[in-house]
């Protein structure tokens, strides 16, 4: 599921960078090339952008030789994601040189924090735009085409997007992504995001709804909500604003449990998943959902970042190691057999051995499906910059990365051989990247199941009985369709 660069792995996945095309047709003759990094956000994001420039006439394209416009829509968690970006900005400026008219920009979390160094010392790109100013691109690249660099990384209180009907690139047709609130208002000391993507907000519930009703009509089997904080999720709509029976709203806040109870409803062929949840925020209300629709899928996203109670008071994370175990049983008791996956930190700012210990004995406690692990890297602007020194030797940050490493690996190999003998349904995605005669998709855990074809087709729902398995994934026969009932 992961190796030492963080990099996932998974049959059917993308790594940290993803190109993203499309097969609409251009109306200008123009071409854009859009290459996302990071997490899930950004790639919905490059869907929203797709979408705007294609009402401009832009059509997507998956050669940046032939582009008129590069974007790049940028990560700034980890230092070596800005590094592979400034990588690729110098290999398209080596393209500009030789075509001066094309323009290159930078979008994204990257974008917010370093708008003066792209355009006043480095000069290496055209167009500066952040999370919150996307509707601007057109006009921007009106300025750049006038002779001029462009820049807008305003952010917003009031910015969702909901309007805007997102272009599903490098899509597999079955699954697809709906972003249902941006910016976080949880200040961890590490992290970037409350000031690259602003405060919170969540989306009307009523267009998240109508998205994935139009991407059921469309083919689409499963969607991801997202969010950096899902279960912060709260839209209170106007006091006169009308409900769905027609009557008057009252102002009665959506909570991300009805929001959750909504979309499930929407078909029960819709397999929903969602992504990121917090463990501060997360309340059995959620957990009651999930466990009532067969539709929702039994794997929850639950980030920890140490096992140490301390640790997490300077990461700022709002929660004690006890409370997040307290949720972990609760998980456990109203969703038996809930896949678990998590985020954890290495070598965080005064982190000692014995509270590294911590952290491996949350591992052992937990036994997660799997994880995203990570060591620490300083993020410049950030409390734990400013306020913590970071003291933790690069060897020693490397070698507990890697004793985690080690241990989720003997865990995900043992919940795999947990899962053989056992019938999973799996919604196929598409065919495997390692067999042309094999199909693969995921159970409702997230585990990867591979399979002959036979005569099924891709956005089927099969019966799988898994017979062998990988370290990571199941492998197995269709025993039947699955029916829904």
């Amino acid at each position: 599921m992961f190796d030492t660069n963080n990099k996932v792995i998974e049959e059917g996945r993308q790594g940290e960078a993803l190109t993203l095309e499309s097969q609409q047709p251009a109306a200008n003759g123009k071409k854009l090339f859009l290459e996302s990094y990071g997490c899930q956000m950004n790639f919905s994001d490059s869907e929203i952008v797709a979408s705007i420039l294609s009402d401009k006439g832009y059509s997507t394209t998956p050669d940046y030789n032939e582009a008129d416009i590069i974007l790049i829509n940028t990560c700034a968690i980890r230092e070596n994601a800005e590094q592979r970006v400034r990588g690729r900005l110098r290999e398209f400026n080596y393209i500009k040189r030789k075509n001066p008219s094309l323009i290159i920009g930078v979008m994204g979390c990257m974008a917010e924090r370093l708008k003066s160094q792209f355009l006043e010392e480095e000069k290496i790109v055209d167009i500066v735009v952040g999370p919150d100013a996307y509707r601007d691109l057109p006009a921007l690249i009106e300025t750049v085409e006038g002779g001029q660099k462009a820049v807008n990384v305003l952010l917003s209180r009031e910015e969702t997007y909901a309007d805007i009907s997102p272009i599903r690139l490098d899509s597999n047709g079955v699954t697809a992504f709906i972003s249902i609130m941006r910016g976080c208002d949880n200040m961890c000391s590490f992290c970037v995001v409350p000031f690259t993507r602003g405060r919170e907000r969540s989306r009307d519930p009523e267009s998240i709804v109508r998205e994935a009703h139009e991407l059921f009509e469309n083919g689409y089997r499963e969607v991801t909500l997202l969010g950096q904080n899902v279960d912060s999720y709260k839209f209170t709509p106007h006091p006169l604003a009308p409900s769905p029976n027609g009557e008057g709203g009252h102002g009665i806040a959506v909570t991300f449990a009805n929001l959750l109870e909504r979309v499930a409803l929407v078909n029960p062929e819709l397999r929903i998943r969602f992504s990121t949840s917090n463990p501060q925020d997360m309340t059995d209300d959620v957990l009651y959902v999930v466990a009532k629709y067969e539709n929702i899928c039994k794997y929850i996203h639950l980030p920890v970042q140490s096992g140490n109670s301390e640790v997490l008071e300077r990461m700022n994370r709002g929660y004690t190691r006890e409370w997040y175990l307290n949720r972990i049983a609760a998980i456990r008791k109203i969703i038996p057999g809930c896949g678990v996956s998590t985020d954890m930190m290495t070598g965080f700012c005064g982190e000692t051995e014995e509270q590294h210990k911590e952290t491996v004995s949350m591992m052992e406690e937990v036994k997660y499906d799997f994880s995203y692990l990570f060591k620490y890297s300083e993020r410049p602007g950030t409390l734990a910059q400013r306020k913590y020194a970071d003291d933790i030797p690069e060897e020693t940050k490397l070698r507990r990365l890697q004793e985690v490493i080690a241990l989720q690996q003997k865990h995900s190999a043992e919940k795999v051989k947990e899962a053989v003998g056992k019938v999973h349904r799996v919604l196929i995605e598409g065919t495997s990247k390692k067999s042309e005669e094999m199909f693969f998709g995921r159970n409702t855990q997230n585990t990867v199941v591979v399979f002959p074809k036979m005569n099924f087709k891709k956005g089927e729902y099969v019966d799988v009985l898994a017979d062998n398995c990988s370290a990571t994934t199941l492998i197995g026969k269709a025993v039947s369709a699955h029916k829904i009932k």
